[in-house]
């Protein structure tokens, strides 16, 4: 644990993105970052996460949103930004697309997984649920979540039921809460600019089916 470099990366990274924010909301995003130092120093967050956490909450607070970083939603689930704005609340959850060494032989299908438990376990936990992640990486977004609840097909949510309970027993991923997750919209984040673009999840499926299309690689 290196604090005094993770401290001087979320500075930098903090004042960078305060530019982007007026007066009254750039001290917003610091107590963001005064968080994620807090739980560094539990061994709780590693830096590259903490500086996608960053960006993803600087969008946020610009446009309203009060945000928090680390947050329990539940007595399993942490999600990485939670904010709140009017009635409503977003979850957004970070993906870098990292994968334990013990699938190193399922890759795909374990990252598959993985998406899918979080669309369908985190979602019943806001009005909005959102993915992010560095542009570097492709998300595989299941066309079911394009979907609204009515008109997904039963052997089609049991099928990513399957997937999931390859993957996660205890607990397990609930049918229901397949059939009903929700996922409005994917942040692209280029940390290198210190930005975050939101896109709505078709939109998202058809940029990247089409970058796999030219790179004739296929899920």
């Amino acid at each position: 644990m290196d604090l005094e470099k993770f401290r001087n990366d979320v500075h930098v990274m903090t004042e960078k993105l305060s530019k982007n924010l007026t007066e009254n909301d750039a001290p917003k995003l610091t107590l963001v970052r005064d968080h994620l130092i807090e739980m560094y120093k539990k061994n709780l967050v590693k830096i590259n996460h903490s500086i996608l956490e960053l960006i993803c909450a600087s969008n946020l607070i610009s446009r309203g949103y009060s945000v928090d970083a680390e947050k329990d939603v539940s007595d399993i689930l942490v999600c990485d930004i939670f904010a709140k704005k009017g009635d409503g609340n977003t979850i957004v959850e970070i993906e870098t697309g990292f994968t334990p060494p013990q699938h190193a032989m399922d890759t795909i299908d374990y990252f598959s997984a993985r998406i899918m438990s979080k669309i369908a376990r985190y979602s019943q936990h806001c009005s909005k649920f959102s993915l992010a992640t560095p542009v570097v990486g492709i998300l595989p977004i299941s066309k079911i979540f394009l979907l609204p609840p009515n008109a997904r097909k039963k052997e089609d949510v049991q099928k990513i039921k399957n997937l999931c309970d390859r993957y996660y027993k205890n607990p397990p991923i609930e049918y229901d809460d397949i059939l009903n997750a929700h996922l409005h919209s994917i942040y692209l984040i280029n940390i290198d600019k210190g930005f975050a673009k939101e896109l709505d999840p078709q939109g998202y499926v058809d940029l990247t089916n089409s970058l796999l299309e030219r790179s004739e690689v296929q899920y």
